[in-house]
């Protein structure tokens, strides 16, 4: 997208990335956009848009990833400076703001509730019905050409608690920064 954040009369680029990387360029110079700021994510940006959502006269970026999380990134300062012994007030406004999401969270938690019941019960009826879930994979094989590598990009929309990689050939696994999983060999039986 292409959207003033910086508030200077010019647009800036706003780009999403596959890594997971959103990152704001500025046009200072005719020749090459200069990447003033940049904010990683832990998965793949689908959509990025920049606007006013959440109080007027703040500007934001809106992500959303493959997963379907939307995220924000505010130009609204979120620390305010208090002096020696000053407590921080909360505006009138704030406090109904903190008092109806609280409200929010408990109506949400108490559905989440009611729906594990209806779901344990139903699971357990004689009439119940197993099927397994489909689910809609991201993946990604790429060639790194810097260090001759390729990267293997996993996505789904739940949990991933463990992945196999079977090879004809001997591997060697690279760890990146990104990455959280433990990595286990287990040679292979030729038969």
């Amino acid at each position: 997208d292409s959207f003033d954040i910086l508030g200077d009369g010019v647009k800036e680029l706003l780009v999403g990335r596959d890594d997971g990387m959103i990152e704001i360029y500025n046009f200072e110079s005719a020749d090459d956009p200069v990447l003033r700021y940049d904010y990683a994510l832990s998965e793949s940006i689908a959509s990025i848009q920049g606007g006013c959502v959440g109080k007027d006269g703040y500007d934001e970026i809106l992500a959303a990833t493959y997963s379907g999380w939307l995220t924000g990134l505010t130009t609204e300062p979120v620390h305010r400076e208090g002096g020696s012994g000053e407590e921080l007030k909360l505006s009138q406004e704030m406090q109904s703001k903190i008092s109806s999401l609280r409200n929010e969270l408990e109506q949400l938690q108490i559905k989440v509730l009611q729906e594990r019941d209806k779901y344990q019960q139903s699971s357990q009826s004689s009439t119940a019905v197993s099927s397994v879930p489909a689910f809609s994979v991201n993946d990604k094989f790429t060639l790194n050409k810097d260090d001759a590598s390729y990267s293997l990009i996993l996505e789904v929309q739940t949990a991933i608690d463990n992945v196999l990689v079977q090879s004809d050939v001997p591997l060697d696994l690279l760890d990146v920064d990104k990455n959280s999983a433990v990595v286990s060999f287990s040679s292979c039986d030729s038969e």
